[in-house]
């Protein structure tokens, strides 16, 4: 049997490590990676990295290697790769299931802000702060570069390119992070308003907690749709059963 999983998150990866636990000859399993981070944490088993080409290439893709069923584990923002998958994965007739993490939830405290996008986000920042500490990924600042007044703190794991905010301090750093060191870079950096994708999970959470327990206003941008009628689960171990039932 030949799993394809597409990854790039932590629970691909945890979904490859229970699977390779099995130690089953009889089950081959290919992590497919979209190539976006220039070192990333291989999972066990085999690993390709690049894309596929549209929905005819990963129709092809799936048929040539003869896969018998998908999880799409992809990042909760990888919003063309999952409706690619849903689509192909029924034209190649192979069983698909999607891994993903349940979203962030507001508790007593939080001050959100939510947005439909990062243009959105963009566009109400200048009435909550000018010193904003940036988590939304590298490949979305286009968005925010006509803010020419406000201060930005980005991290992310590989340095953005432009277009970009003009007053901007970039933050190399790979997840996961704790709160003390969170607490830490709030304080150090003077931040008043943070803003990130709704991407769910321990790993960046504690972000939030920070801006919580600071009192400062946080702009999340909520998840895109996603492909109807693919079934769902929440955890790797869920998703390993899947697999073994097949």
């Amino acid at each position: 049997m030949h799993v394809l999983i597409l990854g790039g998150t932590t629970e691909a990866r945890g979904l490859a490590e229970l699977l390779a636990a099995d130690e089953r000859p009889d089950l081959r399993v290919t992590t497919s990676l979209a190539g976006r981070v220039a070192s990333p944490r291989l999972p066990p088993g085999q690993v390709r990295v690049g894309g596929f080409g549209g929905v005819d290439g990963l129709t092809a893709w799936l048929v040539e290697h003869r896969v018998a069923a998908v999880v799409d584990a992809t990042h909760p923002f990888a919003r063309t790769i999952s409706f690619n998958a849903a689509r192909a994965a029924a034209d190649a007739r192979v069983p698909l299931l999607a891994l993903r993490r349940p979203g962030w939830q507001p508790t007593e405290g939080d001050r959100w802000h939510e947005a439909d996008s990062l243009e959105e986000a963009a566009g109400v920042l200048p009435g909550l702060g000018r010193r904003i500490f940036l988590t939304t990924g590298r490949t979305g600042l286009a968005a925010f570069a006509d803010l020419v007044d406000p201060w930005f703190l980005v991290r992310s794991v590989d340095p953005p390119q432009a277009p970009h905010p003009p007053r901007m301090e970039v933050l190399l750093d790979r997840g996961p992070f704790a709160i003390d060191g969170e607490r830490a870079l709030l304080r150090r950096h003077r931040i008043d308003v943070v803003v990130t994708k709704d991407s769910g999970g321990a790993a960046t959470a504690p972000k939030l907690v920070a801006a919580r327990e600071a009192g400062l206003p946080v702009v999340v941008v909520r998840r895109p749709p996603t492909p109807e009628g693919v079934p769902a689960v929440a955890t790797p171990d869920e998703a390993a059963a899947w697999v073994r039932s097949h």
